[in-house]
C-alpha cells in the first residue's frame, strides 16, 4: 500500500502540526526556515537515514516512504528549531554508533543490520525521552515519531488494520460497519 503526502498530512493534522486550518506549503527540507531566519533544514543523509529508519519500523508492504517521510518531517520541524536540532542529534548519535559498530552509516547497512543495530542500542525497550540517554532520544525522536506518522496516517492505519485512526476523521459510516476483510 503506498503512502503519500497526503497521508502524511493527515498525520500532521492528527498530531496538531497543522492546527488552526494551517496549510503545509510543498517545501523540500533544503528550505525549512525556524521562523528567525535560519535554517532547521536535514541534508540528503539525514533525510536517508530516516528513511532507512522508517524502512525497519514500516511493514514490508508499505510503499513511497521518502516522500511520506519528507513531508511529515517538514511539517515536524517547521519553526520548531529546537526540536529540528534534537532530530539531528539523534541522527548523528545513530551513524557514529553504525559507523563504530557496522563499519559504515546506518543508510548503508542492509535491513537486518538496522534493526540489529536498533536493538543492540536498546531503542527497542528505552523509554523515549528528549534529554535522556542515547536510547531513550533515538526512541522519542525516531522511532516514535516515525511510527506516530504511519499509525496516524489513513494508509499506515489501514495496512495494519486501523481503519479510522484517531484524529482522522472517518464518519459515522465507519462505525457502522465492521473492518475490512
Amino acid at each position: 500500500m503506498e503512502l503519500t503526502r497526503r497521508d502524511a498530512l493527515a498525520a500532521l493534522a492528527a498530531s496538531g502540526a497543522l492546527g488552526g486550518g494551517a496549510a503545509l506549503t510543498w517545501e523540500r527540507l533544503g528550505r525549512a526556515d525556524d521562523g528567525e531566519g535560519g535554517s532547521v533544514a536535514f541534508d540528503e543523509r539525514a533525510v536517508e537515514t530516516l528513511v532507512a529508519v522508517a524502512a525497519v519500523l514500516y511493514p514490508s508492504a508499505a510503499t513511497g516512504v521518502p516522500e511520506f517521510v519528507e513531508t511529515y518531517v517538514v511539517g515536524r520541524i517547521r519553526d520548531r528549531a529546537a526540536y529540528a536540532a534534537g532530530v539531528r542529534d539523534a541522527l548523528s548519535t545513530l551513524d557514529v554508533a553504525a559507523e563504530s559498530w557496522y563499519g559504515g552509516p546506518y543508510a548503508t547497512l542492509d535491513g537486518d543490520e538496522r534493526d540489529r543495530l536498533l536493538r543492540e542500542l536498546g531503542v527497542a525497550t528505552a523509554e523515549p525521552n528528549p534529554d535522556g540517554t542515547d536510547a531513550e532520544r533515538l526512541r522519542y525522536y525516531l522511532v516514535n515519531e516515525l511510527l506516530y506518522a504511519f499509525y496516524a496516517s489513513p494508509a499506515g492505519g489501514e495496512l495494519v488494520g486501523i481503519e479510522n485512526p484517531q484524529g482522522h476523521p472517518g464518519g459515522l459510516e465507519s462505525y457502522r460497519r465492521g473492518p475490512k476483510p
